[in-house]
């Protein structure tokens, strides 16, 4: 781990570091910063997981998230700060539920609704992660696939406080081997996160929007630097399953099971290396490719 490894992370915690507010109205009011991107919009992780923790600092500690639901509603500036306000709508002797919204400038541009459920004993069981998936140590880091990539667009991937190694290969510049709706990463982040669960369970929020939108493009043969091509996320589920340390190797599987009408729906399960499945993650992104007949 290097010094701008380390750097990278604790960004992260500073944009993840949600603070109170004096506001006086019927919600609780918080507010955070934004991670600074070089094409100017807000990461959709980011809001997920600032939104979340929002939503955390009006429930008990003891109570976990095991869902959340939420709806990208603007693009969102990444040179200003966002405003969360968080409705504690249901407090259950089990379950509580909230709402959080995400403002700039007044107006919202996420909002989303969240279950929190004190642990309890129950039916147990999972899907079994595949055991035929190269682990992280056998394959190239990110730095490998980025070349032929505009400078601005390389500090998307150079900069960002993830370790991903995808599997087959990354779809930047190029999409390698069959075009089929479905890849594997594994993800880190690139230096040690504290102990404290709330953070893993933001922090994962926060990972799971990296790459879930690519096994729509990969079943199409599309790359990232496609000309003209245009990918907004449209909103994303997410429900924690079980704890897992994102600064310890994560698989993240993905696959597609649809797209039509401009429209990409895309799931996902996060094992940790043991095997132990810890989150699943469902998105539908909007994608609008110039000229299909190029890239079928």
């Amino acid at each position: 781990m290097d010094q701008a490894d380390a750097d990278s992370v604790t960004n992260l915690l500073s944009v993840l570091d949600i603070a109170g507010s004096s506001a006086r109205t019927s919600e609780d009011i918080f507010t955070g910063i934004s991670q600074q991107m070089p094409l100017g919009r807000v990461f959709g992780g980011q809001v997920l997981g600032q939104a979340l923790l929002a939503a955390e600092r009006t429930i008990p500690e003891d109570r976990a998230v095991h869902s959340m639901h939420g709806y990208f509603l603007r693009p969102g500036d990444s040179t200003k700060g966002i405003t969360f306000a968080v409705d504690r709508i249901h407090d259950g002797r089990s379950f509580a539920t909230r709402r959080t919204q995400a403002y700039q400038e007044g107006v919202p541009i996420f909002s989303m609704i969240a279950s929190f459920q004190d642990e309890d004993p129950g039916l147990e069981h999972q899907l079994t992660m595949p055991d035929d998936i190269p682990g992280p140590e056998d394959l190239p880091d990110v730095e490998a696939h980025l070349q032929g990539l505009h400078p601005m667009s390389k500090r998307l991937f150079t900069e960002r406080p993830v370790d991903l190694r995808h599997v087959p290969s990354p779809i930047y510049t190029t999409v390698e081997g069959e075009h089929e709706p479905r890849q594997a990463v594994w993800m880190r982040t690139r230096a040690g996160m504290p102990d404290d669960p709330r953070l893993h369970r933001a922090a994962l929020a926060y990972m799971s929007d990296f790459t879930i939108q690519e096994s729509v493009l990969r079943a199409h043969g599309v790359a990232w630097a496609t000309p003209g091509l245009r990918v907004a996320s449209l909103d994303h589920a997410m429900w924690w399953h079980r704890f897992g340390r994102v600064d310890e190797w994560l698989l993240y599987l993905q696959e597609s099971p649809s797209s039509r009408g401009g429209r990409g729906l895309s799931t996902g399960r996060v094992f940790t290396r043991e095997g132990a499945l810890v989150a699943t993650v469902a998105q539908e992104i909007m994608v609008r490719v110039p000229d299909l007949r190029d890239t079928e």
